[in-house]
């Protein structure tokens, strides 16, 4: 019998309901869906047996506490954290496909004729899962690992320690929530309302990764003003907002894309390009390690709009700029012990920890800047947000194991 058997029945029916959040909406939670969902979630924690469980009106989070079960105060709490929202990619109708002890070479078939799969050609990471059972898709949509891995393992870590009381622990926090593939679902987490002194996100790739330095990030939108006559007496009186588009982007620096970076290389994306010769427009985002330097790609994009529009006697391009998280590194460096703690659990289980500077951002970089140290966690999860996404059941399980091992660290360190 396996450790967890929970684990993947719980993961399964989490993927099967849409929770794709919507980034046009202006209610927290985004999407009715993810609201239907944290109820469910919920319930469940109060099934399980975990206390002062609720639905944050604040921040549309589910948090829920398991009380300690040793006397000293001096335990530090530890808050466990997932989101539970999918990203923009199809995630109606999830059918969760099991292909169990994978040889590491042949070819999965995804949809019935065969035309999608994933082939180690492709996708070489899928080598290192020789003996590992895989959970897919169908073909037809994303798996939803990204972030319900997360969801699951947290969940079946408390519910582990609810049925071995033997297992000594302090108060544990765990929340849930959503909106993280929009990047608002931590804009108003509530720090003190969750308690934790240090947290983890769950809510990372391959086994190992734990990483504690993201991106700053910040999206971008401009509105093209235009002038639209008939082609024919357009001389010297169109203005054509298509191409102003198209000029603004010219001037970009045009390597620094994300096809064309990696590493701590930072880059201007473009997302959508929408619009008429009358009105355009446009949406990016802006990324950097390097506060400075992330600084300076948003002053471009300054630079490069009051240059165009002094062109004009009116403003042609109107710039919306919002900065969206900052590197969590910048907090979390000042006090690494959150991140060794997580290093010598890995090491403890004889996983090797795998630490890099992580090319997107998690919730935990805002909440690191609120006052809450909150590195991240491996899930398990591989090709996210997409037909092609799938997650190891071991390397869930080890995820779990891992979140069970640093609390296990934190009761014997403080006791």
């Amino acid at each position: 019998m396996a450790k967890y058997e929970k684990l993947v029945p719980r993961f399964i029916e989490y993927v099967k309901k849409e929770t794709r959040s919507d980034e046009n909406s202006t209610t927290v939670p985004s999407t009715p869906t993810q609201v239907e969902f944290a109820k469910d979630i919920a319930k469940e924690l109060k099934k399980i047996g975990l206390e002062n469980v609720r639905i944050s009106a604040k921040d549309g989070y589910v948090f829920a506490t398991l009380p300690a079960n040793i006397k000293n105060k001096d335990v530090k709490k530890l808050g466990f954290i997932a989101h539970m929202d999918t990203a923009d990619f199809n995630a109606k109708d999830v059918s969760p496909q099991l292909q169990k002890n994978y040889d590491g070479e042949s070819v999965i078939k995804l949809d019935k004729a065969g035309t999608l799969t994933l082939d180690p050609k492709n996708f070489p990471n899928l080598k290192k899962y020789k003996g590992h059972d895989l959970i897919t898709t169908d073909g037809s949509t994303l798996l939803g690992a990204d972030d319900k891995a997360g969801v699951a393992e947290i969940i079946t870590a408390v519910e582990y320690l609810v049925n071995h009381s033997e297992i000594k622990h302090g108060e544990i926090e765990v929340g849930i929530g959503p909106d993280e593939e929009i990047g608002t679902g931590a804009d108003h987490f509530d720090v003190a309302g969750f308690g934790a002194d240090i947290a983890y996100t769950v809510d990372g790739g391959p086994l190992g990764e734990l990483e504690y330095e993201t991106f700053n990030a910040a999206a971008a939108k401009i509105k093209v003003i235009g002038k639209n006559v008939h082609p024919a007496t357009a001389k010297n009186v169109m203005i054509n907002a298509l191409q102003l588009a198209i000029d603004f982007h010219n001037q970009l620096p045009q390597d620094e894309v994300p096809e064309k970076t990696e590493g701590r290389q930072g880059f201007f994306h473009l997302l959508q390009l929408d619009g008429t010769v009358d009105e355009a427009q446009m949406a990016y985002i802006i990324r950097d390690h390097d506060r400075a330097k992330f600084e300076a790609r948003k002053e471009l994009f300054k630079e490069i709009i009051n240059k165009m529009n002094a062109q004009f006697s009116e403003p042609r391009l109107i710039l919306d700029l919002n900065d969206q998280y900052y590197n969590m590194r910048e907090v979390i460096e000042k006090d690494m012990t959150v991140v060794e703690l997580a290093k010598l659990a890995m090491n403890n289980l004889d996983i090797t920890p795998v630490i890099y500077p992580v090319r997107g951002g998690t919730d935990g970089s805002k909440i690191s800047f609120m006052g809450l140290p909150t590195p991240n966690l491996f899930a398990g999860g591989e090709n996210m947000h997409s037909r092609f996404e799938y997650v190891s059941v071991q390397v869930m399980e080890k995820a779990t194991d891992v979140i069970l091992e640093i609390i296990k660290l934190t009761s014997e360190q403080n006791s």
